[in-house]
């Protein structure tokens, strides 16, 4: 086994900006790979086939699915954000709202004196 990397299956042609999303509110993070679909392709001509980013050193692929599923991302699988500070927490879970919901919102939850938990406008989970 060489390694084990989250995947991410967007639905609605959103992985570019999703991607985009995430590379700029998160630092040392960038898109490493793109494969678009092509003409005459099993999804629309320009959207992601496959991809890979990384967020501080962390790797996911993605993709933009277009055969509709019953399921989308839920809060049951997240990833989980350390953050060096107060101000670098506030700020994402801040970005991470834009169009988002709050699982937790920013408080003292007793096992962490600064904590939240939200699902991005892309429907994915992040706890801070």
């Amino acid at each position: 086994m060489e390694k084990i990397t989250p995947f991410l299956m967007f639905q609605n042609s959103n992985a570019e900006e999703a991607m985009n999303f995430y590379i700029s509110i998160f630092e040392d993070s960038r898109i490493t790979n793109i494969i678009r679909y092509g003409a005459n392709e099993a999804g629309p001509e320009g959207t992601v086939m496959q991809a890979t980013f990384t967020l501080k050193g962390q790797e996911f692929m993605c993709i933009d699915s277009f055969v509709k599923h019953q399921f989308s991302f839920t809060p049951s699988f997240s990833s989980f954000v350390t953050c060096s500070n107060e101000e670098e927490l506030v700020n994402l879970y801040e970005k991470l709202m834009e169009g988002g919901q709050a699982l937790m919102p920013l408080n003292n939850y007793g096992f962490s004196k600064k904590f939240g938990w939200v699902n991005d406008r892309f429907g994915v989970s992040w706890q801070l």
